[in-house]
C-alpha cells in the first residue's frame, strides 16, 4: 500500500514537471528583443490603422489571429509587405513577444 501511495506521488510530480518543461511556441524566440522591434518598427502603423492605440490590434475581439502558427504567419506577412528587413530570427522574437504580451498559445 504505501508503495503504491510512493509511486502515484512519483508518477503525479513527473508529469507535472515534463508539462512545466514543455517548450513554448517560439521556445528559440526572445520576447525581449522582440518587444524593442515592435515598439521601434510596428507600433506606428498599428496606431494608424486603430485610432492612436498601437495595442488594439492585439486586443480586438475579432483578432484574425487564432494559433501559433497564424501569428508567425502574421508577423511575416507584415514584415514583407511594410518592408520591415527582419531576419526569420527576428521575426520569431516578435511572434515570442506577441505571444507572450497578448496572445498566450500553448504549444
Amino acid at each position: 500500500m504505501i508503495i503504491r501511495i510512493c509511486l502515484a506521488a512519483l508518477l503525479a510530480g513527473t508529469s507535472v514537471t515534463a508539462a512545466a518543461q514543455e517548450p513554448a511556441p517560439f521556445a528559440r524566440g526572445d520576447p525581449h528583443k522582440g518587444e524593442k522591434l515592435v515598439t521601434k518598427d510596428c507600433e506606428s502603423c498599428h496606431a494608424s490603422k486603430f485610432g492612436g492605440d498601437p495595442n488594439a490590434i492585439y486586443l480586438r475581439k475579432d483578432r484574425r489571429v487564432k494559433n501559433a502558427s497564424q501569428l508567425l504567419s502574421q508577423v511575416t506577412m507584415c514584415n514583407t509587405q511594410l518592408n520591415a528587413g527582419f531576419f526569420p530570427d527576428d521575426e520569431k522574437d516578435v511572434a515570442a513577444y506577441l505571444n507572450q504580451q497578448y496572445y498566450h498559445f500553448k504549444p
